[in-house]
């Protein structure tokens, strides 16, 4: 199965939307919990261990592409 990258989502705004209500409320430690929760239920419902991997790779490189984040606690 190919990692499809290309817009697909019926409704994105009300998907975004539905996925910011999921983290309302929510405590970061909370917030963390129901995003790994959520990767893993979408993840097994691809199933495919090769577009698994591809889609991670896809994001490691979207997080680290951008401005490099400030890490100095002073």
């Amino acid at each position: 199965m190919a990692l499809n990258t290309q817009p697909n989502l019926d409704r994105p705004d009300d998907f975004y939307e539905a996925l910011i209500d999921m983290h309302r409320d929510l405590d970061d430690a909370q917030s963390q919990s129901a995003n790994a929760q959520l990767i893993l239920l979408l993840a097994n419902h691809i199933g495919d261990h090769a577009t698994l991997i591809e889609a991670m790779q896809h994001a490691r490189e979207g997080a680290t592409d951008g401005p490099a984040r400030n890490t100095d606690a002073s």
